[in-house]
């Protein structure tokens, strides 16, 4: 089971449009985990990009290497997307809660 704040590598393959992430790469699980424990088939993700672009909130976020996660890594904020549980493949690390509400306010920018 996925749980909010973690990073996965998961399969975003195919994808339908080419402005659309795909590859197998780092997602941050964003989905709250009242769905992921009640094992709702797909979970709410961003990916993640080790392209790095400086300063450019409030689209991306920077994230340090950690645990699995090899390399720093951009949460991409405006690439939000729900994937099929079965294309999680390996734990990489999670995330700081102070990241979590970072992640979320950025979001709330994007969206308003």
């Amino acid at each position: 089971m996925v749980c909010r704040g973690e990073i996965w590598l998961a399969n975003l393959n195919p994808t339908k449009k080419n402005n659309e992430i795909g590859k197998v790469r780092p997602v941050v699980v964003f989905q709250n985990n009242e769905l992921n424990e009640n094992k709702y088939p797909t979970t709410i993700v961003f990916p993640l990009s080790t392209s790095l672009i400086d300063d450019t909130e409030p689209i991306r976020m920077r994230v340090l290497k950690r645990e699995k996660l090899e390399r720093d890594s951009d949460i991409i904020i405006t690439q939000i997307r729900a994937i099929d549980n079965d294309r999680f493949i390996e734990k990489l690390g999670s995330l700081s809660s102070k990241e979590m509400d970072k992640i979320k306010e950025l979001f709330g920018e994007i969206t308003q």
